[in-house]
């Protein structure tokens, strides 16, 4: 059975597989988890840590998520289009859904130069 990850607080509790989240973003102190089916779940947990979660839980199937800056984790697996002069990244299935989302220039750089040094 694929891993699911669990994100329980005092009053509620998420469960999800990976591969429905697309990304979560940092918002202050909580952070916004964006699903595939178009879903938001507002979390009270920082992004710092809930990259712990996902190492702590998932281990190895953890490597699907990237921190992307110090306000995304991004689920790599969704990476459609990067636009570096317009600080631009777009997470999408090409099917169901496109979502656009903002990152510094020097986030996407580096992103760009793992995916083209993952491809060779």
């Amino acid at each position: 059975m694929t891993k699911q990850l669990i994100i329980a607080t005092s009053n509620d509790l998420v469960r999800i597989a990976p591969v429905r989240i697309v990304y979560i973003s940092s918002d202050g102190n909580y952070s916004m988890l964006v699903q595939a089916d178009g879903e938001t779940r507002m979390l009270s947990f920082q992004l710092g840590q809930i990259e712990k979660m996902i190492a702590s839980q998932l281990g190895s199937e953890g490597n699907i998520f990237i921190r992307i800056g110090k306000s995304l984790i991004i689920n790599r697996s969704y990476i459609y289009y990067i636009n570096m002069p317009k600080q631009k990244l777009v997470l999408s299935d090409v099917a169901t859904f496109n979502h656009t989302v903002t990152a510094s220039r020097e986030a996407l750089k580096q992103l760009k130069e793992l995916l083209e040094k993952e491809a060779k």
